[in-house]
């Protein structure tokens, strides 16, 4: 018998019906908003907000998330109300008035299309060069639904898990869920993974991501994950599963129809030596709060998969060294390990969530400093930004200069990685690229490097 199922039977930590809850999944979109219940106390003007940016930037929520993780009594500042919930100032001025005159005039569903796809475009769909520089190759032919940005991490998009169970409004991914293909990463090539895997003994870590794979059934998981338990993958030693279903959808380790199926995969694979981790997604401690997701996580760690956690910093969701604080003691409570504090990226609605580093930084130490040892295993504030993943150790003074001291956690050269370098203080800096070099230097360490690295790579596109 699989030991997830020996420890305790579903639904003795609490009440049945708090786990019964919303096990049939109904989810809402910009064309069923005037259905959902709450929306309808809210003024008209505010739900016509709501689908003006609706249509640009995408929108799916479910009854679970509305029923049991909003207050509605503090909307619409309650933090996942804004996690799920489109806000006008998601978009740029010209932007928002521009939808809006469209669906004032009764403009027709192609000609809001096109209007969407125009604004789109201006927002970074794909930032970091995941496009032009991150897309790998097999026997000369390019993989569109993998990236391989560093040297023993592979990410595999499957075609079945390029949605979720509700959208993040502060998504870097949202540009997979617009309806445009040529803006999305997704691949139902199982073979054709497992080939590009078996030819580079150097990776070691396999990450699926998304959109979410956990929305896929078991026995599409299963055509991914199974293969790997043979020899010649034997040097992938790490799956990684990027996903926020934890917050979204707990349903899917407990109720499910398949949820005991896919506990027994994590199980197998776990027994035969891999090591399975979700990547939880979690921007604030009200998500671990439920009966069910506590239950959920239990039923994942007995199957022998660590849980690790991640998050951006935001505003609006949880920019308050307090809520990180207490989102990191809850979650180590329950037997998860702290991973990341991210720094929203430059794509979509950033304009709308991103903060500036020096007070990303101060919520970061704020917060870490409140934790024990146990929740200091959160790194950060980091940046997945071109060149690599750029941690902020700390903002100092050195020969009288004020500046940023950062870090490479992952770079595109792994002799990146650890090295120390040195920004000017900006106090309006959101993003790496925003930074110049301290001390007098023209450039970073990196940048030529980079920027060689960048023109091969659109050489090569074209």
């Amino acid at each position: 018998m699989s030991r997830f199922m020996e420890i305790r039977p579903m639904g003795s930590i609490g009440a049945v019906d708090n786990l019964t809850a919303n096990t049939r999944f109904q989810v809402y979109t910009e064309r069923q908003l005037d259905q959902i219940e709450p929306l309808k106390r809210l003024p008209e003007e505010q739900r016509f907000e709501m689908r003006v940016v609706a249509n640009v930037l995408p929108f799916r929520v479910n009854q679970y998330v509305i029923d049991e993780l909003i207050d509605w009594s503090q909307v619409p500042n309650d933090p996942i109300f804004q996690l799920t919930f489109p806000q006008r100032d998601m978009l740029a001025p010209e932007d928002f008035e521009r939808m809006a005159a469209a669906l004032r005039g009764g403009a027709d569903r192609t000609e809001i299309t096109r209007l969407a796809r125009e604004i789109q475009a201006g927002l970074n769909p794909h930032p970091a060069g995941q496009q032009e520089m991150n897309v790998p190759t097999l026997d000369g032919v390019p993989l569109p639904g993998m990236q391989h940005k560093y040297r023993e991490t592979v990410l595999f998009f499957p075609s079945q898990g390029q949605v979720c169970h509700s959208y993040c409004t502060f998504c870097f991914r949202w540009a997979q869920f617009v309806g445009d293909r040529e803006l999305r990463f997704a691949s139902n090539e199982a073979d054709t993974l497992h080939r590009y895997l078996g030819r580079d003994r150097a990776i070691s870590d396999l990450l699926i991501t998304g959109g979410d794979p956990m929305v896929m059934k078991t026995r599409h998981l299963q055509n991914y994950l199974e293969p790997l338990l043979q020899k010649d993958l034997e040097h992938v030693q790490t799956v990684r599963i990027g996903t926020k279903s934890l917050t979204f959808w707990p349903q899917r380790y407990v109720t499910d129809d398949d949820a005991d199926e896919l506990l027994r995969l994590f199980e197998k694979m776990v027994r035969h030596g891999k090591h399975v981790a979700l990547m939880a997604h979690f921007n604030h401690w009200r998500e671990l709060e439920t009966p069910i997701v506590r239950e959920a996580i239990r039923r994942i760690r007995d199957t022998g998969v660590v849980i690790r956690t991640q998050a951006p910093v935001i505003r609006h969701i949880n920019d308050d060294p307090d809520v990180w604080a207490r989102m990191w003691r809850t979650q180590v409570g329950l037997g998860l390990v702290p991973y990341y504090m991210f720094v929203e990226r430059d794509t979509g609605a950033k304009r709308y969530f991103e903060l500036p580093l020096a007070r990303a930084y101060e919520i970061y130490r704020d917060a870490i400093r409140q934790v024990s040892g146990l929740g200091r295993t959160a790194r950060g504030p980091s940046m997945s930004a071109g060149p690599g993943k750029v941690e902020i150790q700390g903002i100092t003074e050195i020969g009288g200069e004020r500046v940023f001291v950062l870090r490479f956690i992952q770079g595109r050269n792994p002799d990146w990685v650890q090295r120390p370098f040195f920004a000017k203080f900006d106090p309006e800096a959101t993003w790496l690229d925003d930074l110049e070099p301290a001390f007098g230097e023209k450039e970073f360490f990196f940048t030529r490097e980079y920027q060689a690295m960048c023109k091969r790579a659109l050489a090569k596109a074209s």
